[in-house]
C-alpha cells in the first residue's frame, strides 16, 4: 500500500466501512525461512535475486507458499508485499537491503500498537484508508446502512470513522455531546466501538435510535441515544450505567451558531443570542464531559465559519480558542471540503452573484479540530 503523508489532499472512500482491501494467505513458516535464507546471501545481487524468487513464488496460487490446510498463516495485502520486495531490491548496498528484510520479518513476527489504537506500526504501509493529511476530500456522502442524509445538519461518516480508527481501539467508549441522527454512533457499531450519543431534541433521538437499531451490531457493542443537554447532563453517570467511569473518545459536531435553526429550544446551540452566548456554551459542554475523557485522550470538533452583516465569522478558530483555553492541546486542524446546501446548489448562479458583489467568496470548507486532553 502506498503512504500518502507526502502527496497532498486525500480523496476519502464514500463507504470507508466496505472497503477490505483483498488480501493474500501464506505460508508463514516457510515465508520466514525463506526471507531469512535470504538475508545471508552475500552480495545485494544474489539478494535480490533471492527475493525475486520468492517473489514469484508468492505470486503464484498454485505455489508452495500458499497456506494449505491448517497451517499457521500470515496475512497481506499483495500491494504491501510489492512494495516491500521492491524496496529490498532497490537498495544500494547490502545493509539497506538487510535493513529492509529484517523489517518485513519483525511485520510477521511482531504486532506494534499504540496505546490509543489498533493500527500495527510493524504494517502501517497497509493502512491507506487511515488519512493522515491535513485536508480531506470527500467526493460523497456515504449512504450504505442505517446512514441517511434527511437530517438536515449531520456530518459525513467518514469523519467519525477516520476519528474512531486513528483514536480508540476496539472495545473503547466514544462519547459524541451532538449525536444527531446518529451518525458516529452507527460508525461505532460497524467498527465494535461502544458508544454513548447525547441528543437534545426527543424527535431527533427516537430518530437516531431507530436507525441504529437497523444497523447489525456484529461486535454486541452499546449503542445508546440519550435525550438532554450536554452542557449539564451528568455524562458520568451515563457512562457507569455500564459500568465504566471514563471515554476514551469525545466527538463533538455542533450546530454551526444560527446557520440552520434546530428547534425552539433556547438550550439549542443555533438558538444562541450571539457568538459569545455560542462559544460561552461550547465552553459549558467541554468543561461538563472532559472530566469523563481519559487523561492523553483526544477529542475532535467539527465546526465551520459564517457570515454576518457582510463579515466573515471565524466561528471555527474561535471555537478552536475556546477549547484550547481549557487545557486541551490543539493538535491538528483538519480543512475538509464542503458540499452546498440543497438550497445553495438550486441558488448557485444567485450565490455566485453575491460573492462577486459582495467581495466575499462562497463557504466550501469546514474543519475537524483534534484536541488531546493533557489534565486530569
Amino acid at each position: 500500500m502506498r503512504d500518502h503523508s507526502s502527496r497532498g489532499a486525500m480523496l476519502l472512500d464514500p463507504e470507508p466501512s466496505s472497503s477490505i482491501p483483498a488480501s493474500i494467505r501464506l505460508d508463514r513458516a516457510r515465508l520466514l525461512d525463506a526471507l531469512t535464507t535470504a538475508r545471508l546471501n552475500p552480495s545485494t545481487a544474489t539478494l535480490r535475486r533471492s527475493i525475486n524468487d520468492l517473489r514469484t513464488g508468492v505470486r503464484s496460487s498454485a505455489g508452495a507458499y500458499r497456506v494449505r490446510g491448517l497451517r499457521e498463516a500470515a496475512e497481506f495485502t499483495p500491494e504491501f508485499l510489492d512494495e516491500e520486495f521492491d524496496q529490498i531490491c532497490g537498495a544500494q548496498t547490502l545493509d539497506r537491503a538487510r535493513y529492509y528484510v529484517d523489517r518485513l520479518i519483525k511485520s510477521i513476527t511482531e504486532v506494534r500498537t499504540s496505546a490509543i489504537n489498533d493500527i500495527n506500526l510493524n504494517r502501517w504501509k497497509e493502512y491507506e484508508d487511515i488519512q493522515t493529511d491535513s485536508l480531506w476530500l470527500v467526493a460523497n456522502r456515504e449512504r450504505g446502512g442505517a446512514h441517511s442524509a434527511k437530517y438536515w445538519g449531520n456530518f459525513v461518516p467518514q469523519i467519525p470513522h477516520q476519528m474512531m480508527r486513528r483514536y480508540t481501539k476496539a472495545g473503547d467508549w466514544v462519547l459524541d455531546v451532538f449525536a444527531g441522527s446518529g451518525t458516529s454512533l452507527i460508525e461505532g457499531q460497524r467498527l465494535g466501538r461502544n458508544t454513548i450519543g447525547i441528543e437534545l431534541q426527543p424527535q431527533v433521538a427516537r430518530m437516531a435510535r431507530k436507525a441504529i437499531a437497523s444497523e447489525p451490531n456484529a461486535f454486541d457493542v452499546t449503542s445508546q441515544v440519550v435525550c438532554g443537554d450536554s452542557a449539564s447532563i451528568d455524562a458520568r453517570k451515563l457512562l457507569r450505567a455500564h459500568g465504566q467511569e471514563t471515554a476514551q473518545l469525545v466527538i463533538m459536531h455542533p450546530p454551526y451558531f444560527d446557520i440552520i435553526k434546530f428547534s425552539e429550544d433556547e438550550r439549542d446551540l443555533s438558538n444562541a443570542p450571539s457568538v459569545e452566548a455560542f462559544l460561552d456554551t461550547i465552553g459549558r459542554v467541554v468543561d461538563n464531559v472532559a472530566p469523563v475523557l481519559d487523561r492523553g485522550r483526544y477529542l475532535a470538533v467539527v465546526i465551520g465559519d459564517k457570515y454576518a452583516n457582510g463579515e466573515w465569522v471565524p466561528l471555527g478558530f474561535r471555537t478552536m480558542d475556546a477549547i484550547q483555553q481549557r487545557g486541551f492541546m490543539l493538535k491538528s486542524v483538519i480543512v475538509k471540503n464542503f458540499e452546498q446546501t440543497t438550497a445553495k446548489r438550486q441558488q448557485k448562479e444567485l450565490w455566485k452573484y453575491r460573492a462577486l458583489a459582495g467581495g466575499f467568496y462562497v463557504f466550501k470548507h469546514e474543519y475537524i479540530f483534534v484536541f488531546k486532553k493533557v489534565h486530569k
